[in-house]
C-alpha cells in the first residue's frame, strides 16, 4: 500500500492518542483530526488492509510494527519541525500547522540534514 499524507496523519494521530489514553477508537481519531466518523472508518479500513493497524474485537485500534514505524517517523518530524519554527519566532499554533504540512514532503535526506544541524546547534 502506498501510504498517502492523510494515512500518515491517521497513524500519527493513533500514536499520539495511545500515549494519552489506554484504548483508542475510531471516534477518538475522528475527534482528534476533526474528520467525520464515516471518513475515518473508510481510512481505517484501508490502513487495516495495508497492514498498518489492527482492530481488535472491542474496536480498539492498534498500530502494527509497520504502522508504528511510520507513525514514529512522522511524529518525530512534526515535533522537531514545530520546535524549529517556534525558535524562529513563529506562533506555536501556526508552527504546528506548518510542521504538519512540511513533515510529509521532506525527503529522508533533507530531514536528516535538518535534524543533524539542529542537534549540532543545540549541542545534542
Amino acid at each position: 500500500m502506498n501510504l498517502l499524507e492523510s494515512g500518515e496523519d491517521y497513524l500519527e494521530a493513533i500514536l499520539m492518542l495511545s500515549t494519552k489514553q489506554k484504548d483508542v477508537h475510531a471516534i477518538d481519531v475522528a475527534n482528534e483530526l476533526n474528520f467525520s466518523k464515516p471518513s475515518v472508518s473508510i481510512a481505517l479500513k484501508k490502513l487495516k488492509e495495508g497492514g498498518y493497524i489492527d482492530i481488535d474485537e472491542h474496536n480498539h485500534l492498534h498500530l502494527t510494527d509497520s504502522g508504528m514505524e511510520v507513525a514514529q517517523k512522522i511524529y518525530e518530524r512534526h515535533i522537531l519541525l514545530t520546535q524549529i519554527l517556534i525558535e524562529l519566532g513563529v506562533d506555536s499554533e501556526v508552527a504546528a500547522k506548518d510542521a504538519c504540512k512540511l513533515e510529509h514532503d521532506l525527503t529522508t535526506q533533507s530531514f536528516q540534514a535538518i535534524k543533524n544541524y539542529y542537534n549540532k546547534v543545540h549541542n545534542k
